[in-house]
């Protein structure tokens, strides 16, 4: 039987067949049939007989929708579908996911070709990324910071805080228009839930220890560790790491993917505080608002329950 493969499935066999890797190794690796690869290769192959991954996925996507036309949703859960899209800016996988636990059926494909065929754009615009995407690759480099006193590297990071526990956190800034302000991110690695503040003090060190200190305190008894990058307003990690009894560790150098908690946090916040935001126009209340709302959205890591409810457990 023929198995429908997954994006990432298809960044593989991209990625061995520019290594000349034979098509029953490639099957072999991702686990699927032989026919199943030579299939994929021959329906969704450019025009010039090569392979691109993220053609190949939006090729199989497209014939999925026309086959696949959901013509059976009834009205009342597209409607909710929508609501939540346009009210709560879920992703289509969050709305599908979360309605099937209350026995309403509607694919996120569907809801993916409810977003395409609005002509306006709207339903588009309250996408996490408009409807464009990109791919990034991860490379380590070298880490030069050197304005940070007895920085403690993520590679000493106990192999166990790897989000499969309560209590491993990570942090960073987001800043204003013109480098003015900023806004504090916490986010704990197992639930992905998350706390924001607003930096009276800017990115001064000094204040952003003691907003970290004030900010988990309510917490301090699951803050096992802390990672953030090397930006010299987390120079004061000392402080941190003593007041909360715990551990500052730094990513790698241009390495944000290894932090992806609060990376991920981050670009869900810009949906709300868009890049090159004034701040002065976001008061604390507002902060919250934010934050409250992006903690109850529902997560496919979490089996679609809240960041807020796993947290709370």
């Amino acid at each position: 039987m023929y198995k429908q493969l997954t994006s990432e499935q298809r960044y593989v066999i991209s990625a061995l067949l520019k290594r000349k890797v034979s098509k029953k190794e490639i099957a072999k690796e991702i686990g699927v049939s032989v026919s199943t690869i030579y299939r994929e290769i021959k329906r969704n192959g450019n025009s010039r007989g090569g392979y691109s991954p993220g053609l190949a996925h939006e090729m199989a996507m497209e014939r999925r929708e026309r086959i696949v036309t959901n013509s059976s949703v009834k009205p009342d859960v597209r409607r909710e579908a929508l609501r939540l899209l346009t009210g709560e800016q879920w992703s289509p996988k969050q709305i599908s996911g979360y309605l099937a636990l209350q026995g309403k059926r509607i694919s996120h494909e569907k809801i993916y070709q409810m977003i395409r065929q609005d002509k306006s754009g709207e339903l588009a615009g309250h996408t996490r990324h408009g409807m464009k995407y990109r791919r990034h690759t991860h490379r380590i480099r070298p880490t030069k910071a050197t304005n940070i006193p007895n920085r403690v590297s993520i590679h000493e990071r106990p192999p166990e805080a790897d989000g499969s526990r309560f209590g491993d956190w990570e942090m960073d800034l987001i800043i204003g228009k013109e480098g003015k302000g900023a806004i504090l991110v916490l986010a704990e690695r197992k639930t992905n839930y998350f706390i924001m503040k607003k930096l009276p003090l800017g990115k001064r060190p000094e204040g952003v220890a003691r907003e970290v200190y004030l900010a988990l305190l309510p917490y301090r008894n699951h803050v096992l560790t802390i990672t953030t990058d090397n930006g010299s307003e987390f120079s004061d990690h000392q402080k941190i790491a003593r007041l909360l009894q715990t551990k500052v560790y730094f990513a790698d150098s241009y390495c944000s993917w290894q932090k992806g908690a609060v990376e991920n946090t981050n670009k869900l916040i810009r949906q709300y505080i868009p890049k090159g935001a004034d701040f002065s126009n976001f008061t604390g209340r507002k902060i919250m608002e934010i934050q409250k709302k992006i903690n109850r959205r529902p997560r496919e890591k979490l089996n679609f329950s809240t960041p807020k409810d796993e947290f709370s457990d």
